[in-house]
């Protein structure tokens, strides 16, 4: 596993990392993330929203005794019901301090190393929202700060108002809007890119073809023949989608999800030596459509 430095922050990041949501189960959730810290993994992303909070726990279940060797990152701004009916946003100061709390006591830990917005608007408070990060990084109980966003506009307003560490954002083969502008903004601010949907939700792993966003099926089918063309020396589909995101140098690691051991060890199986050429990249670019932002911008 190599590593790479997020954005302008002390925190040193596994190239692929683990993102906890599709965790079902403690025993399931132990299994895969300690396999997946024995690959090489260091960096695991829950959120508050996921399962009412759950996944939180179960990711600081499995991490006891071994919690200061990982970095850990959680998210926030969606706060659930009382009534468990669905959750609503709230980026206010108030709520992000209150928050932090359940989500410290939830991961048993008394420090977060990466707080993230979960989402965000051009409406919101944003310089509340940032106070509110702020004062935790003084406090000492998050490191820094990020947020998770595919909003241009919301992301330019971060990247000029904030002391933001990182950006989480969907990023793969088949959505390549981040390429459009956010990419290089973000590298030319130092700012870590961690991506998410880099296999499009499966779509570039092995499962049935079908529509994905702009894409029309058609389209998502040609998009594999191209990834498992250039696929060589065997390397996998899976692989091969891992690579395109890591080529970019924004990016400092593809967040992935899994429901199995299969399925990650198929995604930490990448070769870090097998980067995908000049000619490969020009193959998948020419070959698959770049899809652009039609709203928020």
């Amino acid at each position: 596993m190599r590593y790479r430095k997020l954005g302008n922050s002390e925190l040193t990041i596994s190239e692929v990392s683990f993102g906890c949501m599709s965790l079902e189960s403690e025993a399931i959730a132990k299994e895969l993330i300690h396999y997946a810290i024995d690959k090489g993994v260091n960096y695991f992303d829950t959120a508050d929203l996921y399962q009412s909070g759950e996944n939180e726990v179960m990711l600081g279940k499995s991490i006891k005794g071994i919690r200061n060797d990982l970095i850990i990152a959680t998210k926030v701004g969606n706060q659930l019901r009382k009534d468990h009916s669905g959750w609503d946003w709230n980026p206010s100061k108030k709520y992000i301090i209150e928050a932090v709390e359940k989500s410290l006591l939830r991961l048993q830990t008394d420090y977060i190393d990466l707080y993230q917005l979960h989402g965000g608007t051009i409406d919101d408070p944003i310089d509340e929202t940032i106070d509110a990060f702020e004062t935790l990084k003084k406090s000492g109980k998050i490191r820094y700060y990020g947020i998770s966003s595919i909003r241009p506009n919301v992301i330019k307003e971060y990247v000029k108002r904030s002391n933001i560490t990182s950006v989480m954002m969907q990023y793969s083969l088949l959505d390549r809007r981040p390429e459009e502008e956010c990419l290089d903004l973000l590298l030319k601010k130092n700012i870590g890119v961690l991506t998410r949907g880099t296999v499009a939700k499966g779509l570039l792993a092995g499962k049935p073809v079908k529509a994905y966003l702009e894409h029309d099926e058609a389209q998502v089918a040609s998009a594999v023949a191209i990834l498992n063309q250039i696929s060589k020396g065997g390397k996998t589909m899976c692989q091969s989608a891992i690579n395109y995101v890591l080529a970019h140098p924004a990016i400092t690691s593809a967040v992935l999800g899994a429901r199995s051991k299969d399925q990650l060890k198929e995604c930490l199986q990448y070769d870090n030596d097998q980067n995908l050429s000049v000619e490969d990249m020009l193959v998948l670019k020419n070959g698959v459509t770049q899809n652009r932002y039609t709203a928020h911008k």
